[in-house]
């Protein structure tokens, strides 16, 4: 599976900020979503990494094979142990795309992160041509086709859910409703709409749909930023 460094490492550049900002106190990191490794830029940035996710055949076998975070907890989203405020920054990595009530784990989430924290996204687009490929295809053919999509002789591909929030519109209104401030948001391309079968697939979306599911990007990256609360009380 390509991976794609985002254009002047923006994930990169924001967590050292938030590193100078802490006068270089150890970052807390949680990794939402391990079956593949992070991929941060991590220089001069004391971290400790811990992550979580579903507990599906496809993301323990992904553990198995090696994982770049310290310790993990698998199980249902929307109760895995995730302590309020006690991150720095999270990473939600090709996760929302994958599950169902994807608004009750990002607030779960959103109550882990410290005020001031990050939250760093990386997901496919449902509005893209891919997303919608990815999405209507049936599960068999999806397992049939991985291989020759991406190369990955592992596990095979992840479900693909695509709630109305998994696009940039309904990331972007998700955080209007909650307040949060979005600091960075870009599309790129990566993965299996790379390949030459994954590129002429989201171009015959895009051609059936006139332009409606573009085949410009297949992903949306974003940092995402907690507010700070100067009227919280101290405990």
């Amino acid at each position: 599976m390509s991976e794609l460094r985002v254009r002047g490492d923006v994930f990169g550049q924001r967590i050292r900020e938030q590193y100078t900002e802490q006068l270089g106190r150890r970052l807390d990191l949680l990794v939402a979503g391990c079956a593949r490794e992070h991929g941060l830029v991590l220089d001069r940035v004391e971290t400790r990494i811990s992550g979580v996710d579903d507990d599906i055949e496809q993301v323990r076998a992904a553990l198995e094979r090696g994982t770049d975070v310290e310790s993990w907890s698998l199980g249902d989203l929307r109760s895995v142990p995730i302590p309020p405020r006690s991150f720095d920054v999270i990473f939600v990595h090709f996760l929302l795309e994958r599950i169902h009530h994807t608004e009750l784990v990002l607030d779960r989430m959103l109550n882990g992160l410290r005020p001031g924290g990050l939250l760093l996204l990386r997901m496919r687009d449902r509005s893209s041509a891919y997303g919608f490929w990815d999405r209507i295809t049936p599960s068999w053919l999806r397992r049939l086709a991985w291989p020759y999509l991406t190369g990955d002789d592992g596990a095979g591909p992840l479900p693909a859910v695509y709630e109305p929030v998994t696009s940039r519109e309904g990331m972007l209104a998700f955080c209007l409703s909650r307040g949060l401030m979005v600091t960075d948001s870009e599309t790129a391309t990566s993965g299996p709409a790379m390949g030459r079968l994954g590129s002429a697939a989201v171009g015959l979306v895009s051609r059936m749909s006139r332009g409606r599911y573009t085949s410009a990007h297949d992903e949306v990256v974003m940092v995402i930023r907690k507010p700070q609360n100067h009227f919280a009380r101290l405990i």
